[in-house]
């Protein structure tokens, strides 16, 4: 049996945020936004997804108000995608969603590490710096490839 795409029945906060995020095209579109990519193209090149699929998440995300769309060319007219601030809110639970995915599922160490650009602490579970202990936003870090990153196919 196929579970439905709504949960219009639970009055809970965490079903009603899942009808937007829960996917995991749009969690990865979200991921790369945080990354910096902002053209239909780069997102398209960055995630290897359908076109598509990519529109209907971007097209879904600005629905939701977590991304905007800004037209950067007039002819031929093109956007690009940026993060709102409600987009930017969801920093703290995706990093939570890393740092839980690279202690449970990286077994060769974490693709990915998110340092403070201050002073190169790690980001911690509470958004905050191992090193300096500074409270911690995605304007304050920068990512870096990790024991578990990929190395590049030339």
């Amino acid at each position: 049996m196929a579970l439905p795409r709504t949960y219009e029945d639970q009055n809970c906060s965490i079903a009603r945020a899942l009808e937007v995020v829960g996917d995991r095209w749009t969690l990865l579109v979200i991921r790369s936004a945080f990354e910096g990519v902002r053209r239909f193209d780069d997102f398209q090149e960055a995630l290897g997804v359908a076109r598509n699929v990519l529109t209907d998440r971007l097209t879904r995300l600005c629905d939701e108000g977590l991304l905007r769309r800004v037209r950067y060319q007039d002819r031929p007219e093109r956007y690009e995608y940026r993060l709102t601030r409600k987009g930017v809110e969801l920093w703290p639970a995706m990093m939570t969603l890393l740092l839980w995915g690279d202690r449970h599922y990286a077994p060769d160490g974490p693709p990915t590490l998110v340092r403070h650009a201050g002073c190169g602490g790690a980001l911690t579970p509470r958004m905050t710096c191992s090193s300096c202990g500074a409270a911690l936003e995605p304007t304050d870090v920068e990512a870096c490839p990790g024991p578990g990153a990929v190395e590049p196919i030339d």
